[in-house]
């Protein structure tokens, strides 16, 4: 796996968690939420953070029921991954993001954010959670 920064994406259909971290460290860091449905936005958004950090690879988390079946949103994000790949020409990355939103509430909460304050800040550390689970377990390229 080359070095460099890598870029993790909880997608949701109001808004998209971004983390970013470093491939040879394995440590990431909440980085943005972009808070809008429109796409072109959404897309602008995504690519002036690809400009800035120049990453490597993406990531984005794929929902599935607890029992491994994917569902609705399942079929959205791997669209999403697959629009990444398409414009911004880069390694995508699908990784199980089961439980990612618990382990996001509980760091949160750890940091004394509880309720309408984790608000904010819950899609970055979700994606944070799915670049740590990148970082142990590489997932399924695009």
């Amino acid at each position: 796996m080359p070095d460099g920064c890598v870029l993790a994406f909880d997608f949701g259909e109001r808004r998209i968690g971004v983390a970013v971290g470093d491939i040879l460290l394995g440590i990431p860091h909440p980085l943005a939420t972009i808070d809008t449905v429109v796409t072109d936005e959404r897309f602008a958004a995504i690519g002036k953070l690809i400009s800035e950090w120049q990453p490597a690879q993406l990531v984005v988390g794929l929902p599935m029921h607890q029992d491994g079946v994917e569902h609705e949103m399942s079929a959205l994000s791997r669209r999403f991954a697959n629009r990444l790949k398409g414009r911004f020409n880069l390694p995508v990355w699908l990784v199980d993001e089961r439980y990612t939103s618990v382990i996001a509430e509980s760091l949160l909460e750890e940091a004394g954010l509880r309720g309408r304050k984790q608000k904010p800040a819950l899609d970055q550390v979700a994606a944070q959670a799915i670049l740590t689970t990148w970082f142990d377990h590489p997932g399924t390229a695009v």
